[in-house]
């Protein structure tokens, strides 16, 4: 077929529908060969070519024909672009028998030569492709001449031509094709395909099969998408979803775009996704940088492509501010590149900034000192930048004022006090009419308490109320901590997830381990005013326990990390914060341990009687027998988080903290009365609907809530006069009366084996070691007898009275307060 032939068949609109492109009534569109913003391409229908009228473009001042125009828009050879003109006017060439068996027969000969030459292999070995099925080339065939050599096939999988891809990084050229491309790489896609990636380079494709199960089909470069791609993939009946993974710089963008709208035109019924490659990353380069898993994480975090109204040519941006390096802040649009180098300075009457401005793709720079709120300056910048890059002036005037704007937000973040930003709940004014008036009426507590055990949590009265005030404390500055502690299978963990349960969503975060930078890599803010949950404290490393402790003694998280300084091309040092408070409940079965490690923790032992488990048990057995309406559960679940998101953050002051004073035998003084301080502020807190406040707007305690306070708080300061730990004192206990009931009144002289107790209190072998080396260490019980192979025999030394002790503390505390209510009366 001749040229004349073709250019008499073929028609201008034919080939720029082809291409997605679509001129308006005028027969006016934007040129796909610059950055055109406005319609500068008119199209001639009578002459079938068109002419852009812009200076900016590369073709300016002449006409391009139908074959000129797919030349450039798919930047091959004229041979190329006259084959790619015949296929649209339905012209196929003749088959060449011959192509096919001289293709492959050259190909094995460039594949036996692979093995031969040390720098092809270590070419593969490099790029991390050595899996793949290829050849090389050192001298044999001019036009591929030292080049990795990868076979293109037809759809019944022979081999119809061959990509050369040159092992010289360096060389100004470094895509080679035989005459007369044709074929697919690594083939045609598998009719049965549901989901394909189309990659941007060959280099991509080889990379992508040794990290993927996908069908993947390569395009040969950004302009590479051909008619034959176009009819493998209309010919794939089951196909799903596309998923472009083309290179993470400004063509590869572009070029996503491009295609996207190009399938969608090609199979509207289809998803077309992205993935969103780091930027001046391809696939190849992430295999030699990153672990293998990188792929599997990019491939499953991929966005929905959608169309950003591509029929409308005025200038949008919906770009981000990226401050992930603060000492170059970047803003990127489809215009230009925009950097601010070496941070912000806070000062509210002027923003100046040390800014670049570069072009997006040959990378051209305009340097400039300028104050963004200096209207003039800026108008002046954009200019001289303008004619620099030869860029549109009012453009990129209009992306300064979005950058500063979205400057001024992020410098307003980085130095805004650290207020509590309360997570908006859609509460319907029904529901919260009922929640105001439950947190309006007296007997708040108990009411509360009641409605906890009604949304299913059975026993624990005194714990599950001590857990609700501190997990609600995260509205305050001064915020609360539980250590939760039990044995193995105590319960402590579904107690904790319960009263997790009742905290409103987007404030609270549960974990059941933490990796050993978790906690610094968190944002500025998403950590402040949460609750944060840890299942398995035991579980967690030395770092972590580190990390934890600074974030609940000192509110906040500081580490330094380097980076890239712009200006100098050196390594700087920034300071990375993430910011509290946080409130926190965390589960242990060794609470001691952690306690002088967190000094502003609780620590709350779980009710591991024998009369707690019967009552779990006859809960669960009315659960699986379907007697318990387990709707009203989620019902009352519900409400308690209506509850929790109706309180606000306020000050509070106590006039009577000078009066009560803590039990001077209890164990670090200080830290337990800052402790009750901050446990009667949050009483008082959850009671804000019902407490005055003062001239500043700060709540007012009461007597009532160092009352409550003191009531919930009890076990708590007994906990902290006792010597043994919680789990520990239950199990004395229990094993105390064991041996009175045994002794017959010669308690003193009873002689115990492990055996026998591990049997009668039905305690594991584990626990049960780690509770008579704790009792012996502690000098409550001591070995009397036995051997190692038979058993040791022990006896108990310290005949001590919790009873006693607890009523002490009792006495203490009532005594003060009941003088507290005779004064003030």
């Amino acid at each position: 077929m001749e040229i004349a032939e073709i250019k008499d068949q073929l028609t201008i609109e034919t080939v720029l529908m082809h291409y997605g492109l679509k001129a308006d009534k005028n027969n006016m569109l934007r040129c796909p060969f610059h950055d055109d913003k406005t319609p500068s391409m008119q199209v001639y229908p009578d002459t079938n070519t068109v002419y852009c009228f812009s200076s900016n473009c590369k073709l300016h001042g002449k006409a391009i024909d139908v074959i000129d125009f797919i030349f450039h828009q798919e930047n091959v050879s004229k041979g190329e672009a006259i084959a790619r003109a015949k296929e649209l006017v339905g012209y196929k060439e003749p088959e060449q028998p011959t192509d096919s068996h001289r293709y492959e027969k050259l190909f094995k000969v460039f594949q036996s030569n692979l093995k031969k030459h040390e720098k092809s292999q270590r070419y593969l070995k490099e790029r991390n492709i050595e899996h793949v099925e290829a050849g090389f080339n050192a001298n044999t065939w001019e036009n591929l001449k030292q080049c990795i050599i990868f076979p293109l096939k037809s759809k019944q999988n022979k081999i119809v031509s061959l990509y050369g891809r040159s092992i010289y990084n360096n060389t100004e050229s470094r895509h080679f094709y035989t005459r007369n491309r044709k074929g697919l790489y690594p083939g045609y896609p598998a009719a049965g395909t549901k989901q394909l990636i189309l990659t941007e380079a060959i280099i991509d494709a080889a990379t992508l099969q040794r990290f993927t199960d996908y069908e993947i089909l390569a395009c040969y470069g950004t302009n590479g998408f051909t008619t034959e791609h176009e009819q493998a993939i209309k010919d794939l009946n089951q196909l799903e979803e596309i998923i472009l993974f083309f290179d993470g710089d400004q063509a590869g963008r572009e070029a996503t775009k491009k295609l996207a709208d190009r399938l969608r035109q090609l199979k509207p019924e289809i998803k077309i996704s992205a993935v969103n490659i780091p930027e001046g990353e391809d696939a190849n380069s992430l295999s030699t940088s990153h672990e293998e898993e990188i792929f599997e994480h990019l491939i499953a975090t991929r966005t929905a492509f959608t169309n950003q109204n591509t029929q409308t040519p005025t200038h949008q941006n919906t770009s981000q501010l990226d401050s992930s390096n603060p000492l170059k802040l970047t803003y990127r649009t489809v215009l230009a590149n925009y950097y601010v180098k070496g941070g912000l300075r806070n000062e509210a009457d002027s923003l100046r900034v040390s800014l670049d401005i570069e072009h997006p793709q040959n990378k051209r720079k305009s340097r400039n000192k300028v104050d963004l709120y200096e209207d003039k300056q800026v108008e002046k910048i954009a200019r001289e930048a303008a004619e620099k890059l030869q860029l549109r002036a009012d453009l990129i005037q209009l992306d300064l004022e979005l950058f500063t704007e979205l400057l001024e937000q992020y410098r307003d973040k980085q130095h805004a006090p650290k207020e509590i930003t309360q997570t908006e709940n859609k509460i319907s004014p029904q529901l919260e009419k009922q929640a105001l008036d439950f947190l309006s009426k007296p007997d708040l507590i108990k009411r509360w308490n009641d409605l906890i055990g009604r949304a299913g949590v059975i026993g624990e009265e005194n714990n599950r109320m001590f857990l609700m005030v501190i997990a609600t404390s995260y509205t305050m500055r001064d915020t609360l901590h539980a250590l939760i502690q039990g044995s193995s299978g105590s319960g402590k963990t579904h107690l904790m997830s319960r009263i997790y349960s009742f905290i409103p969503e987007g404030v609270k975060k549960k974990f059941t381990r933490l990796t050993e930078g978790n906690l610094y890599n968190w944002g500025e803010y998403e950590l402040s005013h949460t609750v944060l949950c840890i299942e398995d404290l035991d579980s967690l490393e030395d770092k972590v326990l580190l990390a934890l402790r600074e974030l609940v003694s000192s509110g906040e998280l500081s580490s330094g990390t380097s980076v890239k300084n712009e200006n100098t091309n050196g390594i700087s040092s920034i300071q990375k914060i993430v910011y509290g408070p946080i409130a926190s409940m965390c589960c242990t079965t060794k609470g001691e341990v952690y306690e002088d490690n967190m000094g502003r923790c609780f620590v709350i032992a779980v009710d591991e009687s024998k009369a707690q488990t019967l009552r779990i048990i006859d809960y669960q057995n009315k659960r699986a027998a379907g007697k318990i309406d387990e709707d009203k559960e989620r019902q009352c679940t519900a409400f308690i988080q209506t509850l929790v998101s109706l309180l606000k953050c306020y000050d509070v002051i106590n006039p009577y903290a000078d009066k009560v004073h803590l039990p001077e035998e209890a164990h670090k003084i200080r830290r337990l009365n800052g402790l009750y301080q901050s446990f009667v502020k949050a009483v008082t807190l959850l009671h804000q609907y019902q407490r005055k406040r003062d001239t500043r707007g700060r709540l007012i305690s009461e007597k009532e809530d160092l009352q409550i306070a003191a009531q919930i708080m009890f076990e708590s300061i007994v906990l902290k006069v006792d010597e043994l730990d919680g789990s520990l004192r239950q199990f004395y206990e229990r094993l105390k009366s064991y041996i009175q009931t045994k002794a017959n009144g010669h308690h003193e002289s009873y002689e115990f084996g492990q055996r026998e107790v591990r049997q009668a209190l039905q305690v594991s072998r584990a626990q049960l070691q780690r509770y008579i080396n704790d009792l012996v260490q502690l000098e409550y019980i001591r070995q009397s007898g036995g051997h190692i192979n038979k058993g040791f025999n022990y006896k108990v030394l310290y005949w001590d009275n919790i009873q006693a002790l607890r009523a002490k503390v009792k006495r203490h505390l009532q005594g003060q307060l009941d003088q507290l209510e005779l004064v003030t009366n």
